[in-house]
């Protein structure tokens, strides 16, 4: 009966969350103080979760947009800069045959943020601009996934965006003196999901440069939330004008 019971625990956890010594380890011995097993549970758990969650990050920030039918606030040097970003984050970690449990939000972001690309350029009047730039992407996103593209290209591309991504929107926040259509679910989920990731990207990939992004990543998007606590009551000019 006992192996009975083990059997769909066993498949559900394993390979997914732990490997088979692992699972040994908590569920047979009942070693339910293995602290490198534990470690891996949580990462692992933690890793699954932060994709599973950035499905969700941005769409509150595409239905603030939509809602408004305005991108007001919202810098897009700084959003293409953040698609940027996650895009060498995502080849970064197919590249180096990273388990995706490390760097799967990267693709669900990215997919997120072409779309907050697209909707800035439409509801700025450029939306034939928009369309361009999207099938520019796609024609990028291939090069860069293609054995054309020397890993050296793609580990600078990894290494040097995340810092003027936020410098560019915190820029933007600070000369308007509010921070527009900004989502604050979003800041926040992005906020708590770079600080869960500097676990992960150690335990995970043991790769310093995918942990040193996210250190960084977490200090720039603290910026960005502390900005947003500090204007939560400041609203744009012309919506001044209307409320008088």
């Amino acid at each position: 009966m006992a192996a009975e019971a083990d059997g769909p625990l066993k498949r559900l956890l394993v390979p997914i969350l732990l490997p088979e010594k692992c699972y040994d380890q908590l569920f047979v011995q009942w070693d339910l103080l293995h602290v490198p097993c534990l470690k891996i549970l949580l990462s692992k758990g933690l890793g699954l979760g932060i994709v599973a969650g950035s499905l969700l990050v941005k769409l509150p920030q595409v239905f603030k947009i939509l809602g408004a039918k305005s991108a007001e606030g919202l810098s897009l040097q700084s959003v293409m800069l953040e698609l940027v970003a996650l895009t060498g984050t995502m080849v970064y970690s197919i590249t180096n045959n990273f388990p995706f449990s490390s760097w799967g939000e990267a693709l669900f972001l990215m997919l997120q943020t072409i779309t907050i690309c697209f909707l800035v350029m439409h509801y700025r009047g450029q939306t034939v601009k928009g369309v361009a730039f999207l099938a520019c992407y796609g024609l990028v996103l291939l090069v860069l996934l293609s054995p054309l593209t020397p890993l050296t290209v793609v580990t600078l591309l990894q290494a040097s965006n995340v810092p003027a991504v936020v410098l560019l929107q915190a820029a933007t926040n600070y000369h308007n003196g509010h921070t527009g259509q900004l989502s604050a679910i979003t800041v926040f989920l992005l906020f708590g999901g770079s600080l869960a990731r500097i676990f992960t990207s150690i335990q995970e990939t043991g790769d310093p440069l995918m942990a040193g992004t996210f250190v960084v990543s977490s200090l720039c998007n603290g910026l960005i939330a502390a900005q947003l606590l500090f204007y939560w009551n400041a609203r744009p000019p012309h919506r001044q004008k209307k409320a008088e």
